[in-house]
């Protein structure tokens, strides 16, 4: 794909995620739900990726797919800033960094679909219920189905974490980065330029950044897998 084709892709992710994030677009972000179950899914994620963190060679990597990929934080800044420099990203970015956002936004906007349709299935299943556990998760995650969403889903973790992976072995993307930190910074661009210096710095402190994203992929997979066959632990992967 061209930088053109790859920044018009970028465009359509970027509306979709804002829409879906808007209350009035979608009266379920609203739902007392939502915030329950970002709060659930980040903790569990914590567990899922306790050998990471435990690790000081991918715990970077792992606290940031838990806090700028993956995670319940609120990513309406870095949108915005996305969506005021889009131009200028297309001519100064790399055409494969640029296309590891539009997969980072797509990501967003795909896992608050999915978190939406979730919201409905509890609100459905247990209408007097404030707190999920595990076994309302898994519930509420079968009846929404649409397994070939959540492949999509474990597919872009993937896609993004190589992303930046590759980001590494091309020359000058440190240097743009480090470059742009004062001008973003005047600009009041300060949350995409972290979101990016992050992810490269995280990934650059791996020793085989594609060695840590399949096992993500591999584990986030299976975990789906179980969760869908109705497995009573589907998160203990050891077993």
């Amino acid at each position: 794909m061209t930088a053109s084709d790859i920044s018009a892709r970028l465009a359509r992710r970027l509306a979709w995620h804002q829409a879906l994030h808007d209350p009035d677009f979608d009266p379920r972000a609203r739902s007392h739900w939502l915030t329950e179950l970002r709060r659930w899914q980040a903790a569990r994620l914590r567990v899922s990726f306790a050998h990471f963190l435990e690790d000081p060679t991918r715990a970077p990597a792992a606290n940031f797919f838990l806090g700028d990929v993956y995670g319940d934080r609120d990513f309406t800044r870095r949108d915005a800033d996305i969506a005021r420099i889009l131009p200028t990203m297309r001519r100064l970015l790399p055409a494969r960094l640029l296309e590891t956002v539009s997969d980072a936004i797509e990501l967003g906007a795909l896992s608050q679909a999915l978190d939406l349709h979730m919201v409905e299935a509890l609100q459905r299943l247990a209408p007097r219920r404030r707190k999920l556990d595990d076994t309302l998760y898994a519930e509420a995650y079968r009846d929404v189905g649409r397994a070939g969403l959540r492949r999509r889903q474990v597919r872009l973790i993937g896609r993004v974490g190589r992303g930046f992976g590759k980001a590494l072995k091309m020359r000058g993307v440190s240097a743009l980065l480090a470059f742009s930190r004062g001008p973003a910074r005047l600009a009041g661009l300060t949350e995409l330029q972290g979101f990016l210096e992050r992810g490269y710095g995280a990934f650059e402190a791996l020793g085989n950044p594609d060695a840590f994203v399949a096992e993500i992929e591999r584990d986030e997979g299976e975990v789906s897998r179980r969760l869908f066959a109705g497995h009573p632990a589907p998160y203990a992967l050891d077993d």
